[in-house]
């Protein structure tokens, strides 16, 4: 049930009316429990066993880890007077041990499940590579598997819901029927936010009486999402799969048109998407986190990471980052670093003090890589994104000097300008690797946008990859508009653009919304003949 469609309106539209009629205030939430899985139904009836998987073991596991937390506390409590200060230490670090252990058992078989869906042909058919590169005669099977609909959403989500309970941040939820409603909640299953127990969960089960305020302001959203997609998104879909079907056909200027024009249809789509599962939960009175914060506004990688997917980055930080840059090993090899000849020098003790920050980073972003897909391509995209903030980490002292040296002001206007224009073709290099079918043709790329610039023949080409002119123009115009509403945003970070709209006489905000629903109807690409281009991360 494509999020575009009419049969998700008429969804939305059902569910929201049994919501607010329904007459047990408190078990409103059943309503959405059952609406969530009635619509993860229409993605196909063989993925339920998985996400029914994830939520059973996910719901036992966090019980389990909190018994093992009470029964300590209360082996502690009896023995308080008997037990000296070293036997209660090494009874509550053999009860860490446990628990780590409950916690390792359902994140190695639900990540297992995932990794297995997504990487298995991925490995399977490295390895054959491999052995064939060694005349080795052996070969893994390559199987037919499917990607349940948003597992890798789903599962995060669940084994942050773990994770968080083993910090003791939260006690379990001891209903399994509300576990299964964070798990599924169908506004977000298809592609996000990655939501947070403590944000989301209390949302869901709290009843919401109609509020004719939220109920606009999230069919705005939805209106502003429904804009990015079918009048940019989808439209500029047509053109990319074009060249992506054929890709060596094409020279480096239509390539790295293409890299731009995918640049604009990934931000429209994938946050096109996010503003319609948000806007559809905030006219059930529900607050899901904001995803994007004018991404292509960054002024460093390290900050558009910080507003790109903002969900993803704040799940890897607090349960990847941290435990790799605050772990032992990494502190200890710091410390070591510290105690050697380089580490007394300035440069060395910059290094020492910065080095568990910086691998840390290259390994979050390279396990981002392997999410987006199983493909050396995607190791790449890692790599790059990791090793460029890696490397800003490392040399920061080094740039800091260059800019005293140069006496350039950090602060004024054209150097921010600089900063974005430069974090903008950093992104692009990454989007190569996501454009490309393969690694060769990323790197094939690379060598043709320097090597086979040809504006004629560009011009030939791009005009016969499936859009007429005006259709160009459209795109043109949607990303004006775009560009417009996010510099207002980006001025007023403060409050939001449908906030400021309220704030406006009642003629023109009726305009504005008027004006928004006719570009959708009229440029809007719909209809009984139209295919929906699946969103981006729809099968993450």
């Amino acid at each position: 049930m494509n999020y575009t469609s009419l049969n998700f309106i008429l969804f939305v539209a059902l569910t929201v009316l049994v919501y607010f009629l329904f007459p047990l205030k408190k078990q409103k939430w059943t309503v959405l429990l059952v609406a969530s899985y009635v619509f993860y139904l229409f993605a196909g009836y063989k993925y339920v066993a998985f996400i029914l998987f994830t939520t059973v073991s996910t719901y036992l596991v966090a019980l389990w880890i909190n018994r093992i937390g009470v029964k300590s506390k209360e082996t502690l409590k009896l023995n308080k007077q008997t037990w000296d200060r070293d036997k209660k230490k090494k009874f509550k670090n053999s009860v860490k041990h446990k628990k780590r252990l409950v916690m390792a058992l359902v994140l190695v078989i639900n990540f297992g499940i995932l990794a297995f869906l997504k990487y298995y042909n991925f490995f399977a058919g490295s390895l054959n590579d491999v052995m064939g590169m060694f005349g080795i005669g052996f070969s893994a099977p390559t199987l037919k598997l499917f990607l349940p609909l948003g597992i890798s959403f789903y599962t995060f989500q669940s084994m942050g819901y773990i994770v968080d309970v083993y910090r003791e941040k939260f006690a379990p939820e001891k209903n399994i029927a509300k576990l299964a409603l964070f798990v599924s909640f169908f506004p977000q299953i298809i592609q996000g936010p990655i939501s947070f127990y403590d944000q989301l969960a209390h949302q869901l089960y709290e009843p919401h009486s109609f509020d004719f305020t939220r109920f606009k302001y999230g069919m705005e959203l939805i209106l502003w999402g429904f804009f990015k997609k079918l009048i940019i998104a989808d439209r500029a879909v047509v053109a990319i799969n074009t060249v992506t079907a054929d890709y060596a056909a094409y020279n480096g200027t239509t390539l790295t048109f293409t890299i731009l024009l995918y640049a604009l249809q990934l931000y429209a789509d994938f946050s096109g998407g996010i503003d319609i599962s948000r806007g559809v939960a905030q006219i059930f009175g529900i607050d899901m986190v904001d995803n994007f914060k004018r991404p292509y506004f960054a002024k460093s990688i390290n900050d558009y990471w910080r507003r790109w997917h903002i969900t993803l980055g704040a799940w890897l930080k607090n349960y990847l980052f941290y435990p790799l840059a605050m772990s032992n090993a990494f502190i200890s090899a710091s410390k070591k670093m510290k105690g050697t000849k380089f580490g007394a020098t300035k440069a060395g003790a910059h290094i020492a003090k910065v080095l568990p920050t910086s691998i840390a980073s290259l390994i979050v972003f390279l396990v981002v890589g392997i999410w987006h897909g199983a493909n050396w391509k995607y190791v790449a995209f890692g790599i790059w994104n990791g090793g460029i903030i890696m490397i800003s980490i490392l040399l920061k002292p080094v740039f800091d000097w260059v800019l005293a040296k140069l006496r350039i002001n950090a602060q004024s206007f054209a150097y921010g300008v600089f900063q974005m224009f430069r974090t903008f073709l950093v992104v692009l290099v990454g989007y190569v690797f996501d454009v490309a079918p393969n690694f060769a043709q990323a790197m094939n790329t690379f060598k043709l946008a320097f090597t086979d610039q040809s504006l004629s023949v560009g011009w030939s080409q791009i005009s016969e990859l499936g859009l007429e002119k005006y259709e160009y123009a459209i795109i043109i115009f949607g990303m004006i508009v775009v560009f417009v509403a996010s510099v207002i945003q980006e001025r007023h970070s403060s409050t939001t653009i449908r906030e400021m709209l309220d704030r406006k006489p009642f003629a023109l905000r009726g305009l504005v919304i008027f004006a928004g629903l006719m570009l959708v109807l009229v440029f809007g690409i719909y209809g009984p003949k139209y295919d929906p281009a699946a969103f981006v991360y729809m099968q993450f």
